[in-house]
């Protein structure tokens, strides 16, 4: 019997599987099939508060919190840390097994707090004392930049979160190198979510362009930051998130990076079609293709090194889009904790 899909990508290239935001027993079923690592972010409690198998475990750290807090953000960054830790210890063996190469699982606190350098590093010090696999996901903006280089700087792993340009991901390799620090840190790129931005905007009539141009943009986008990471010799291990499709996974096979996907629909899919594993990673951007996204004015802001200065980083399109959807999963915990007991 031949080995599952993501064992089979992980034996014949370097590109590896996270989960995101999974149940309990979805991330069981995530090591399984071969997980080496696991990502949540600030909507993953008001997700769990939807989840059958989640939500009585939730609302009864919510019960625990609001006992020991009269302040709803701080009563939320308590659950989101219960919650987490309960991901932290299913994933330890593997950081353990490693030697801390692996097995970690990521926290990003408060969205609302995040245009303050010294808030989002006092959060992401609590953070770490829920144990060693811990990894603080930072937003690539001005202000998580500041923060990125402090935390690197005391080698806390770091995922530097929230980058949809090449602007940012150079930035944030910058940043991590002037720490001075040697804790690993992922340079995400999340392109699923660059995808709905650029869906959203030709609907709107804001763009102009064709969808099946679009719908390559977020993997061109990747490819464009793992080759500029590889041919400038960046420091830090590209991680591609907000997949909304099983080419957000299939498309960088063969690259030497990870790649965090949902259970529900993408990586249970995978499982289930057992697509052969086929490198490509490394295919160039077609010239017309590229030709035509280039058009796209978010696009072609995305794509060249120059293309935003990091004060723009928080306001652009499809980080705004990306935060949103944080701040609307952070508020739907606020209010569960608010009408708690009532």
């Amino acid at each position: 019997m031949s080995q599952s899909y993501f064992k089979r990508v992980m034996q014949r290239t370097q590109t590896r599987m996270w989960i995101n935001n999974p149940t309990l027993s979805e991330a069981d079923r995530a090591l399984e099939a071969g997980a080496v690592s696991c990502t949540t972010n600030p909507t993953y409690c008001g997700k769990m508060l939807s989840n059958p198998e989640m939500r009585d475990r939730v609302l009864a750290f919510i019960g625990e919190a609001v006992q020991k807090y009269h302040d709803a953000p701080e009563a939320a960054a308590c659950v989101q840390r219960k919650s987490v830790k309960l991901l932290m210890d299913k994933f330890l063996p593997i950081y353990e097994a490693s030697g801390g190469l692996d097995g970690f699982v990521s926290l990003q606190g408060d969205p609302f707090r995040e245009d303050d350098p010294a808030n989002i590093i006092n959060e992401a010090l609590s953070d770490l004392a829920l144990g060693k696999n811990l990894i603080a996901k930072i937003p690539t903006t001005e202000a998580g930049l500041e923060a990125i280089k402090y935390l690197a700087g005391r080698n806390v792993p770091v995922i530097a979160t929230e980058i949809m340009s090449v602007a940012q991901c150079i930035s944030a390799c910058e940043a991590y190198k002037q720490s001075g620090g040697s804790a690993p840190i992922y340079i995400t790129c999340i392109a699923g979510i660059f995808d709905d931005c650029l869906k959203n905007q030709l609907a709107a009539g804001e763009i102009q362009a064709d969808r099946d141009v679009i719908f390559q943009a977020g993997c061109a986008l990747m490819r464009e930051e793992y080759r500029l990471m590889k041919e400038n010799a960046l420091t830090g291990r590209l991680l591609g998130g907000g997949a909304r499709g099983l080419h957000h996974f299939t498309e960088f096979v063969g690259g030497d990076c990870d790649v965090t996907i949902n259970w529900k629909g993408t990586a249970d899919a995978l499982i289930d079609n057992d697509p052969p594993v086929i490198e490509r990673m490394d295919t160039p951007t077609p010239a017309w293709l590229l030709k035509e996204l280039m058009q796209v004015p978010t696009f072609a802001k995305a794509y060249v090194r120059d293309g935003l200065k990091p004060c723009e980083y928080t306001d652009f399109p499809p980080v705004r889009l990306f935060r949103g959807q944080f701040e609307d999963g952070w508020k739907k915990l606020i209010k569960e904790i608010e009408e708690y007991g009532k």
